[in-house]
This record gives structure tokens, C-alpha cells and sequence, in this order.
């Protein structure tokens, strides 16, 4: 098991030098990077889109301010000094050719120097460090609550297969199912965070603003309040799979010949149910929780943390990816890699715990 694990990590090496290759690689193509941005800022604009799409402009200089213009390959830089568009080229490494700042960034990234937030001023290590307790947190309370709902919940429907409460309950699940993550969230806002109802839950934000001054169990009670309707919105779209897939896992395993044998042996149902079937069972659902989470912790973080106003990694990387701030976007990106190829091995190895007769090593030779 030893030297499987090993080859699993030397392999993350590859992977996540492909991952950032492909998307260093389409970020060369994508208009509007933090140059841009910067000349759309001079020119009143705000936003580099705006000035590509009315086919730029003077960046709110004038040709005679200057001393004549130039042929520039940044739209709305006409007007503006060669030595200024020079030194952002400098100042944000667009003066080396692509393949030497991605060497470099890979350089940087082996060393855990991951530079400077281009908007923050601030370094994106540090910018990660403070934003990713909140990913890890909506996605660790989201993914043990649908274990602890869909866990039973499965196993009820499973023994109760065909009945009335197997019947309404799948049509809950597959509602549940259907339902986008970001419509559950504004429903929920709707309802009981002052949007046309009730005021019960805050809108935005993991705590409160006098949450320095509180003791420890309102501390608790403080963060749960707030952290309530992001988990509750992604716990949704979350249990529905997973209670199919304990349902079908239990069914498969009631139907097959040891049990029918234990049950010719005069055990009671919930010996059989518990004591023979729930191992074998539980396999796929429990070795599933880390891929389960990790699906919540990098798709459901954006956009939970986006509408509740969450300052959590998977804002950070959206609003850096909005605003051209490639540093923090390479940086975010590096670290969801990184989570994910670690989470993939811990999903290897929690099959082994629930199952000690699975041998990825005997497979690998």
C-alpha cells in the first residue's frame, strides 16, 4: 500500500503541471487582462470589456499631452506614453515571452511564492490562508449533513422498496435533484433572510459584526445562525444523489444469496439488515464522502459564498477572475488542484479502511 500511495503522489506532479499548462495557455487568449483593465480604469470605463467592445479609445489622454502617439497592441492605450505602457508590462511581467513567465510561475509555485494580489496588494498565500477556512467549512458541514440524511433515509427506502413513503420521498429527491444549487439559495433568501418574508437568518457574512465581544457558546451559536441557509442551500443538492445511490447500494445487497442464507438461518431482519448487509453496503456511499465533498468544496463554493456574501476561496477566485487578477486566479487555481488530487487518493485509501480485502497494491502490479 506503501509504494502505491507513493506513486499516487508523484503523480500529482504531472497532473497538476498539465492543469495549470492548459489553463495558462487559454488565458493567453482571453481578452482584457490586467493591463487592459488599468487602461479602461484611466479612461472612466471600469471595466476593460467595455472599451473592447466600443473599440477603445484614448485611455483619457489626448495625442497632444503627450507628444504624439503610438502604435500600441493594447486597445485604448493610443495617446499613452511608450514608457508607460512599458513599465505596466514590467510591472505585471508581460515583458517576458509566455513560456518564461509560466516557467516561472511554476518556479515560484514549487518554492510556495505565489506572488502578489495585482488589486489587493496583498500576497496571495496570504489572501488563500484567510479565505479558506470558510471554503473547507460550508464544505465539510454540508457533505456530514447529507451523510447523516441520506444515510437512513436510503436504508428506509431501500426496506421499504415500492411502498407509498419510497414513492413520495423519490419524488422529493428527484425535485431536490433538479434544482440548481444558486435557485435553492435565492429561494431560501426569499423566504427567511428578509427578502419577501421572514427575517429570521442573516443575509450575508460568517459572523457578526460584534462577534469579537461574545463568549465562546454565542461565538458558536453566532456562526451556525449565519452559516445556516449556505449549508442548508448546498446540502440540498447534495444529499439527493447520495440517498439514490445508498438506496440502490442497499438493494443490491438485499437481493443477493448470503442473505437470503442468513435469513433461512432464522435471523431477525435488522441483524441481517445491520450485522451483514450494512458493511458491505456502506462500501461505495462511506469511501465516497471525501469525492463528495471535494465536489461541494469547488463547485458549490462559488457560487454559495458568491450570494451569501461568503469571503471564502471560491469568491476570491471568481471576483479575481472578473477582474483580471491573474495572480490570485493562477494561485486559487493551483490550490483546487492541489485539494482535489490529495482528496482523489484519500478516496483510495478510505475504500482500504472500509474494506481492508480491496489491494490497490496487488492491482497497480
Amino acid at each position: 500500500m506503501g509504494a502505491y500511495i507513493l506513486r499516487r503522489l508523484l503523480l500529482i506532479i504531472p497532473t497538476l503541471f498539465g492543469i495549470m499548462v492548459v489553463n495558462f495557455t487559454l488565458v493567453q487568449f482571453v481578452p482584457g487582462g490586467p493591463i487592459e483593465q488599468i487602461l479602461a480604469e484611466l479612461e472612466g470605463e471600469g471595466d476593460a470589456f467595455a472599451t473592447i467592445s466600443g473599440g477603445g479609445g484614448d485611455a483619457g489622454f489626448q495625442e497632444s499631452d503627450v507628444g504624439g502617439g503610438f502604435e500600441s497592441k493594447y486597445i485604448g492605450a493610443r495617446g499613452l506614453p511608450p514608457e508607460a505602457i512599458a513599465e505596466l508590462e514590467r510591472q505585471f511581467g508581460f515583458d517576458k515571452p509566455p513560456v518564461e513567465r509560466f516557467f516561472s510561475m511554476m518556479w515560484n509555485y514549487i518554492r510556495f511564492d505565489f506572488g502578489e494580489s495585482y488589486n489587493q496588494d496583498k500576497p496571495v498565500l496570504e489572501l488563500v490562508k484567510d479565505k479558506l477556512p470558510v471554503s473547507i467549512s460550508l464544505g465539510l458541514w454540508s457533505t456530514l449533513i447529507a451523510y447523516c440524511i441520506s444515510i437512513p433515509l436510503g436504508i428506509r427506502k431501500a426496506v421499504r422498496d415500492g411502498s407509498s413513503f419510497d414513492t413520495w420521498t423519490s419524488g422529493l429527491i428527484i425535485v431536490a435533484y433538479a434544482l440548481p444549487g444558486f435557485l435553492i439559495a435565492i429561494l431560501l433568501i426569499v423566504l427567511f433572510a428578509g427578502g419577501s418574508y421572514w427575517q429570521i437568518f442573516p443575509l450575508r457574512g460568517l459572523v457578526s459584526d460584534n462577534w469579537a465581544d461574545l463568549s465562546w457558546p454565542m461565538k458558536i451559536a453566532d456562526y451556525f445562525w449565519h452559516m445556516a441557509l449556505p449549508i442548508i442551500a448546498s446540502t440540498i443538492s447534495a444529499f439527493a444523489g447520495l440517498t439514490l445511490l445508498t438506496k440502490n447500494s442497499f438493494l443490491d445487497e438485499i437481493r443477493k444469496q448470503y442473505v437470503i442464507t442468513a435469513r433461512a438461518k432464522g435471523l431477525s431482519e435488522s441483524r441481517v439488515l445491520y450485522g451483514h448487509v450494512f458493511r458491505n453496503a456502506m462500501l461505495i456511499v462511506i469511501s465516497g464522502f471525501p469525492g463528495l465533498f471535494i465536489s461541494i468544496f469547488l463547485t458549490g463554493s462559488v457560487i454559495i459564498e458568491t450570494i451569501f456574501s461568503l469571503d471564502g476561496l471560491g469568491r476570491l477566485g471568481f471576483e479575481a477572475a472578473v477582474s483580471r487578477d491573474y495572480a490570485v486566479v493562477f494561485g486559487t487555481l493551483f490550490f483546487f488542484g492541489l485539494i482535489g488530487l490529495v482528496i482523489g487518493i484519500l478516496s483510495d485509501l478510505m475504500y482500504v479502511f472500509v474494506d481492508p480485502r480491496i489491494d490497490f497494491e496487488s492491482r497497480g502490479s
